[in-house]
């Protein structure tokens, strides 16, 4: 499996950019030709991690989150969120649904949401230094002809 095609990018951890972020990586996406449903599961996926990282790795206090999304020659795209932020202390606990740190308003659900949407998803974290959410998914409908 090659990378066929990259992109980076890094933007304030304020509620204002989610959708941006949302966008950017669908927009990455298009040249894969995805269906409507693999795109907006995408665009789901990314929100949910790019929130979580606003809500519970910053606590709404600001930083920066980062975005590193592949395309590969098996038409996969690979996307890794990262923080700096607080770190999560039990990995396995906070992928439960339900779980939350949140509070009464947070659903504790975008684990679930991610991994529902998302061919694999991935997490590693290290308490006071951050958290990388890797996801992947298969791009059905992509042209076998052309790489993009």
């Amino acid at each position: 499996m090659n990378v066929v095609n990259e992109m980076n990018l890094s933007f304030s951890a304020k509620s204002i950019n989610e959708s941006f972020a949302r966008s950017a990586v669908s927009a990455f996406v298009l040249s894969l030709d995805p269906t409507i449903a693999e795109l907006s599961d995408i665009k789901t996926a990314v929100s949910e991690a790019v929130t979580n990282c606003i809500v519970h790795a910053y606590g709404y206090q600001g930083g920066i989150i980062y975005i590193n999304a592949k395309i590969t020659d098996t038409n996969k795209v690979i996307i890794k969120i990262r923080d700096k932020g607080c770190g999560i202390e039990n990995v396995r606990q906070a992928m439960e649904p339900l779980y939350t740190t949140g509070g009464e308003e947070r659903a504790g659900l975008g684990f679930a949401v991610m991994q529902s949407f998302m061919d694999k998803v991935s997490v590693r974290s290290t308490p006071s230094k951050g958290t990388t959410v890797t996801m992947e998914k298969a791009i059905i409908r992509c042209v076998k002809n052309e790489r993009p």
